[in-house]
């Protein structure tokens, strides 16, 4: 397995989606209610996706189960995160150590093992992620830098487990678009209904009602950039494709930017530089 151009395209695409619909839930009013809409519009659109591919094979179902439970800690710990901090500050910490622990991990639960350049570029990509997240007002919001660093270990975890449940599923004779799809089809519901209980009807169906153009758009780029990075990774090193698609960290600052009116400070100019060349390691690794 190897980390070829296409697949570098390919998963830098699909940072830019993730960092999107990331950037959506920023954005809205009831940061819980917003995740949970667009996940619950995602198993929807899942279902003619799965249609399409057919179901995966037996073998990655456990691992399906299991990623199913692993991201119900994803979405708590990603809008309490929001809630308490600009994306600014909690998607880099979300996203920024979680390829460290795949690194770390890697040779003993996915049997990889990486380069010295490779490594650098691992470390590159995390180092200007923390740069671009860190600043000396970070610990100003415990509670989002809590929540931030929770969810870059369930990130860890639920990126392995993927990764193996992909990997299973091609080992038996399907795809990793199988996978994604049948994971989004039953993905978006224990949230949505833990965020219903606590909402009730009353606030939840309106919000859902005006938010669903925006949750739709949401929906389709959290598929396709988890997506890709499943397909991306069945065809190179693990821990290689999850620092490179944490490359949305540069795509979420420059959105935050845009469209949120977060400043970009020379800090983060000096993290995406040090990104850039974490990215041109990975792939010279």
């Amino acid at each position: 397995m190897s980390l070829t151009w296409s697949v570098v395209a390919a998963v830098l695409f699909g940072a830019l989606l993730h960092a999107s619909w990331n950037a959506l839930v920023k954005s809205s009013a009831d940061k819980a209610l917003d995740t949970a809409v667009i996940h619950l519009v995602g198993s929807f659109i899942g279902l003619p996706l799965l249609l399409l591919t057919g179901l995966p094979p037996v073998a990655a179902w456990p691992y399906i189960g299991a990623s199913v439970v692993i991201h119900i800690g994803y979405y708590i710990a990603l809008t309490g995160a929001y809630k308490h901090g600009d994306l600014g500050l909690t998607y880099p910490l979300m996203r920024g150590l979680g390829p460290m622990l795949v690194a770390l991990s890697a040779t003993v639960t996915l049997g990889e093992t990486l380069t010295p350049l490779a490594w650098a570029g691992v470390l590159g990509v995390c180092g200007g992620v923390l740069v671009l997240g860190l600043s000396r007002h970070a610990l100003d919001h415990p509670k989002a830098v809590g929540f931030a660093l929770a969810n870059a270990v369930v990130i860890a975890i639920y990126t392995v487990v993927d990764a193996l449940g992909a990997r299973a599923a091609v080992q038996a004779g399907g795809n990793a678009f199988q996978y994604v799809a049948l994971l989004f089809v039953l993905d978006g519901w224990p949230f949505a209904l833990i965020v219903l209980r606590r909402r009730g009807l009353a606030v939840a169906a309106p919000y859902a009602r005006a938010r669903l153009p925006v949750a739709a758009l949401g929906a389709a780029a959290s598929l396709g950039s988890y997506g890709i990075a499943l397909w991306a990774m069945t065809r190179a090193p693990v821990a290689t494709v999850a620092a490179l698609r944490e490359t949305s960290v540069l795509f979420a600052a420059l959105l935050g930017s845009w469209f949120l009116k977060e400043a970009f400070t020379l800090r983060r100019a000096i993290g995406t530089a040090v990104i850039v060349a974490g990215v041109m390691a990975l792939r010279l690794g």
